[in-house]
């Protein structure tokens, strides 16, 4: 079992910034694949970035530029920089983890952005 818990949601203006982060305890696997999803209001989950345990990055196209994902593998956690948020990007944001065939999620942390 792998439990995560993300931390670092809140509300933040129109183009301001917020950082994530999501710490993964119990069975972890050295080759892992880890990342941020998000779920906007009335919409359903969806990708928006992922770093695997070697640091390669893949990011979907519209955070390009904006967000920066990274990971700390001795404290087994992973990031997610925010930058020049917009209201579009107000949602639950959940932290996922992949190793050896296993999907863990972490309960989510809201981001809303509004003036």
């Amino acid at each position: 079992q792998v439990q995560l818990v993300e931390s670092g949601g809140g509300l933040v203006q129109p183009g301001g910034s917020l950082r994530l982060s999501c710490a993964a305890s119990g069975s972890i696997f050295s080759i892992n694949v880890m990342g941020w999803y998000r779920q906007p209001p009335g919409k359903e989950r969806e990708l928006v970035a992922t770093i695997t345990s070697g640091g390669w990055r893949n990011y979907v196209d519209y955070v390009k530029g904006r967000f920066t994902i990274s990971r700390d593998n001795a404290k087994n956690t992973v990031y997610l920089q925010m930058n020049s948020l917009s209201p579009e990007d107000t949602a639950v944001y959940y932290c996922n983890y992949v190793a050896s065939g296993m999907t863990y999620w972490g309960k989510g942390t809201l981001v809303t952005v509004s003036s």
